[in-house]
């Protein structure tokens, strides 16, 4: 298995890390202070990525994703990138019932379809059903579709199986009070990605940003927050294509989900 710590991809960069100061209170007493972002300067979330499977380039996609939510909050990163290249695997991360516990939220941007062991499946959802927040992306929707069970559906809050061809979509902002939305424009246009088609919203699932598909004219989530258990879940099936996870639009909404997920601060 491979773990990397931030600094992500150390022999790749070493500025990606949130860097640690020292303030002196009236006291005199030395207390930890963090650079100053945008969106959120608190003590550094603790993410957990993990990675891997088929038909993208997961190694460019967690550099872009880490150094551009970085840009405007302090998060650390914990990277698990495993499983090879193809659409069955088993993590041995699951394994362990508390694997989750040292994050404030996991992001999964896997993509493992044909695994569909429901005791497996089950070893990932209870994680996040008893607390643990996370940040779905792509193809994460299309991970364990083959199994029987629901429970991976019922935890991002969506239920997809098949996607539409890769073009420059249209986002229609649906939600634009809520948090993770706050700063996205009303006008974005993705660069090149897929758009999913969304088979069912899950009932404690809200309706973020939708886009239009090309081929049937439906209206489909892109964008949306789900509540699952006791943890807060947010999801967007864009994220294909290298190019989108170089637009600021876009990881600039990643971040604010890491945020509004785990309760972290205030948003300004």
């Amino acid at each position: 298995m491979n773990r990397f710590r931030y600094p992500l991809f150390l022999v790749l960069i070493a500025t990606l890390v949130v860097g640690v100061g020292y303030a002196q209170n009236k006291k005199g007493k030395k207390e930890k202070s963090w650079p100053k972002k945008e969106f959120y300067s608190g003590e550094p979330i603790k993410a957990l990525i993990i990675t891997g499977g088929c038909c993208h380039n997961y190694l460019y996609q967690t550099f872009a994703m880490g150094s551009g939510i970085q840009k405007v909050a302090n998060v650390d990163f914990e990277i698990v990138n495993v499983g090879g290249k193809g659409t069955e695997a088993k993590i041995d991360l699951y394994n362990n019932p508390d694997w989750a516990k040292p994050y404030d939220v996991v992001i999964h941007n896997e993509c493992f379809a044909n695994t569909a062991d429901p005791e497996y499946i089950e070893k990932i959802t209870k994680a996040h059903r008893d607390g643990v927040p996370a940040l779905v992306i792509h193809c994460a929707m299309h991970s364990y579709r083959a199994a029987e069970v629901d429970d991976w559906r019922e935890f991002l809050g969506v239920t997809s199986r098949r996607h539409d061809h890769q073009s420059n979509y249209p986002v229609s902002v649906v939600a634009a009070d809520h948090p993770v939305m706050e700063t996205f424009p009303s006008d974005w246009v993705t660069p090149k990605d897929e758009l999913y088609i969304i088979e069912k919203v899950w009932p404690n699932t809200t309706v973020l940003a939708t886009s239009v598909s090309e081929k049937d004219k439906q209206e489909h989530p892109v964008i949306w927050a789900n509540q699952y258990g006791q943890a807060r879940i947010v999801g967007t099936t864009y994220g294909h294509s290298d190019a989108t996870f170089d637009d600021p639009v876009f990881t600039r909404m990643l971040a604010k989900a890491l945020i509004w997920a785990s309760e972290k601060g205030e948003q300004k």
